[in-house]
């Protein structure tokens, strides 16, 4: 094995916060990422206050060379969408989507290693053992 840790990430994502475990073979760094809620009357505070969220969790992806996300199929959604339109650069770091429910940090985790033992196959990246 090289000396360069392969770093993934698996994000459980919401309308109100995202939980993203950065994780290799040894180790899991948790980090947990609220939407700052700031709702007026003034039309599009909902959406500029989700699209806030979302640009602070992928500033948080920065770097991480696969990502997984889960969560709800909507919450998932509109983060795809967001990522198209407005952070197309992070679009190839993100492995899949997968809808769960309320997981556990370690079943997420446990859900993340499996998924990217066999994404890491299917484009012929060679795991670590």
């Amino acid at each position: 094995m090289s000396s360069i840790s392969l770093f993934h990430a698996v994000v459980l994502l919401d309308r109100q916060s995202a939980r993203v475990l950065q994780f290799d073979a040894e180790q899991v760094l948790p980090e947990k990422i609220k939407a700052h809620s700031h709702h007026t009357r003034q039309h599009g505070s909902a959406v500029r206050t989700e699209h806030e969220f979302f640009a602070e969790l992928c500033d948080a992806l920065a770097g991480i060379s696969e990502v997984l996300i889960t969560g709800s199929h909507s919450a998932m959604a509109d983060f795809q969408r967001y990522v198209k339109k407005h952070q197309s650069a992070l679009e190839a770091q993100i492995a899949g989507y997968e809808p769960v429910d309320h997981p556990s940090d370690n079943q997420l985790v446990a859900m993340a290693r499996k998924y990217f033992v066999k994404y890491d196959r299917m484009n012929g990246t060679p795991t670590p053992t």
